[in-house]
This record gives C-alpha cells, sequence and structure tokens, in this order.
C-alpha cells in the first residue's frame, strides 16, 4: 500500500437550476493512497497540475441535460487539465509523465480509462498551454474553423466572444490564411486585446450595442463569408442576416443560452440559411481528436514563432475553482481561464 495523504477537491454541492454560484460547490477534504488499488488494471494515479475552466461544465452540473452526462452530487466535478503520472498499471503510460486530458477537480485522482489523456510531447512551451491552445480548447478552434469553415484568402469573418480560450485563437488563425476579421468581446479592455494583442482588424463591445444587425452591417458592409459562433441567441440571429452566398457558420458553442437550457431563446430567421445557401454546422471536439498530431503539426511553429500569441487568465489554487467557474460566465476572466493546482 502506498502513502496516505490528504486530497483536497471541489464537489458539486447542488444541481444548478438556472445560474450557477460558488454555493453550489463544495470545498472537500478526503484521503487518497499514492499507489493504485490491487486489481485496478489499466489505470493511471495523477497529481494534477492545471484545471481548465471551460463554459461545457455549468451543462453538466445541470441534472438533465440531454446531450452531456450530469456530474453526481458528492463527488468531484471533472473537466479537463494537465498532470503528472505518480503511478501506473498501464503499459502505455509511465511513472513520471506529464499528460493532458479529463481529470477530477481535485489534487489528485485515480484514472481507470486513461486512454482520453494525450501524452505531453513538447515541454519547451508552457505546461498551462495544455489546458488551452495546446489542448482542448485549440483544437476547437483548428477543427471549427479550419475543418469546416475551409476559409480562404480575403473572406471576411466574424468571432463572438472572441478574447475567450478558443475565440482569441480562431481570428489569430484566420489572420495566418489572410481573412478580413473582426471580433466581438464584452468590455473596453477585451476589445483592446482583440486589436492590439491578436491582430483583428476591428473589433467592437457587444454590450455597447443596441442593435446587433446595425453593428455587423457597420463591420461588414459586404456581408460575412464565415461565423465562428460561441454565443448563439441574438447575436446568432444577427449574423444570420448578413451572411453573403455561400457562407459557413461554425456552431462552437452557445454561452448566452447555458443558464435557460429549459427554455431556450429561437432564431427567428433559419429562412436566410436557405436563400443564401449558408453551410452551418454544429460540433464536438471530442469527434475529432484523431487530427491532434496534424494540429500540432500546425499550431507549435505558429507558437514558437510568435506568429500566434496566447492569453490566459490565472487563478492559484484549487480553493479557487469555483470562483474562477463563476466569472466565467460573466465574462469576468480575460482570456483562458486556468486554474493551477500544484507547480510541476
Amino acid at each position: 500500500m502506498g502513502e496516505e495523504i490528504s486530497n483536497k477537491q471541489v464537489i458539486l454541492n447542488n444541481y444548478v437550476k438556472t445560474s450557477v454560484k460558488e454555493s453550489d460547490m463544495l470545498l472537500r477534504t478526503s484521503k487518497i493512497q499514492l499507489k493504485i488499488p490491487s486489481g485496478c488494471d489499466g489505470a493511471v494515479l495523477v497529481k494534477n497540475l492545471y484545471l481548465s475552466i471551460d463554459p461545457y461544465i455549468l451543462g453538466r452540473m445541470k441534472k438533465q441535460v440531454p446531450y452531456l452526462s450530469s456530474y453526481t452530487l458528492d463527488s468531484p466535478i471533472s473537466g479537463y487539465g494537465v498532470s503528472k503520472i505518480l503511478d501506473s498499471s498501464h503499459p502505455n503510460f509511465k511513472t513520471g509523465e506529464l499528460v493532458w486530458g479529463f481529470t477530477g477537480w481535485e489534487e489528485y485522482s485515480l484514472i481507470k480509462d486513461p486512454d482520453i489523456l494525450f501524452k505531453v510531447h513538447d515541454k519547451d512551451l508552457p505546461l498551462s498551454y495544455y489546458t488551452g491552445i495546446l489542448g482542448m480548447p485549440g483544437m476547437t478552434a483548428y477543427v471549427g474553423f479550419f475543418e469546416f469553415c475551409a476559409p480562404k484568402n480575403g473572406e471576411t469573418v466574424y468571432v463572438s466572444a472572441a478574447s475567450g480560450a478558443v475565440g482569441q485563437l480562431v481570428g489569430q488563425f484566420a489572420k495566418t490564411v489572410g481573412c478580413y476579421v473582426v471580433g466581438s468581446a464584452g468590455s473596453k479592455e477585451k476589445v483592446d486585446l482583440l486589436k492590439n494583442k491578436f491582430g483583428f482588424d476591428e473589433a467592437f463591445n457587444y454590450k455597447e450595442e443596441q442593435d446587433y444587425n446595425a453593428a455587423l452591417k457597420r463591420y461588414f458592409p459586404d456581408g460575412i463569408d464565415i461565423y465562428f459562433d460561441n454565443v448563439g441567441g441574438k447575436m446568432l440571429e444577427a449574423v444570420l442576416n448578413n451572411m453573403r452566398l455561400q457562407g459557413r457558420v461554425s456552431l462552437c458553442g452557445m454561452i448566452s443560452q447555458y443558464n435557460s437550457l429549459e427554455q431556450p431563446e429561437g432564431v427567428h430567421n433559419l429562412l436566410n440559411v436557405i436563400i443564401k445557401r449558408v453551410r452551418m454546422e454544429g460540433f464536438f471536439t471530442i469527434d475529432h481528436y484523431h487530427l491532434y498530431p496534424k494540429f500540432l503539426e500546425m499550431v507549435v511553429p505558429l507558437i514558437k514563432e510568435e506568429k500566434i500569441t496566447y492569453v490566459e487568465d490565472i487563478a492559484e489554487g484549487i480553493e479557487s475553482a469555483p470562483g474562477a467557474l463563476v466569472g466565467l460566465y460573466s465574462g469576468r476572466n480575460v482570456g483562458k481561464q486556468v486554474v493551477v493546482v500544484a507547480r510541476e
């Protein structure tokens, strides 16, 4: 038997009905042995280093969501993270290796299905990047933009929630292929970030716009070729009024709807999709991880050559995870929200 130590965990205290509150989560300290139990073959025991705070987590905190499995009450929340293997009974993973993938919101996790983990091979880049640009958000931007939208030089691109973990990358990817890019965000600070750090051609604060349709006409007088949608709702409706013929809409997320999944807002102008021959497609990144090596071949050189940049919002300590999650839905974070659990 291994050494038994304390293990801080963030557990689900209540199922969320509308907006998430910090009281819906609870910090608990349990005990864990730093050795895989006998008979638990094909597992890994990890020390969690970084946790990824992502919008989809709210859906799993609700009791019944058709497209996601709900978390279990009084059990740790789970999500993407970066971890170090402390013990392994799996032939493909060795003690001391660094991995990213699904893990618990806790200091240590026993992962019984490590096939969902990816090994960290490039250690020249910050480990926290594997919660973002080199992890699920990076893959999301890559798949949704390049695989579904097939951008061409000179096309016009609009990105909502553009300063977030995914949006900031979509805009920069679009610039690498010669597109005109406009992003929207929820504060002056974020708008400045889009234009001055991420290289967007234009950006606007959607909270200051009374009429989304008029705002989009102002920035896209000839229409939008590609829309990368992170918000849904009224913004998606306004975009469909401004799409060009043969336009493409990549449906990545709908953060404006996550607090009202029982009564979501409808989009009332879908006839535009037919008239303008728009291709609109939703996707789950998890269906496309076979493209991960191809993605790394593209993105790692861009990072090392400083052709793209990435902004993170770092919260220290697992105790900060509930507040970081709540802040995500109010737009408090600037860049990719990450929680540091431990340094390697």
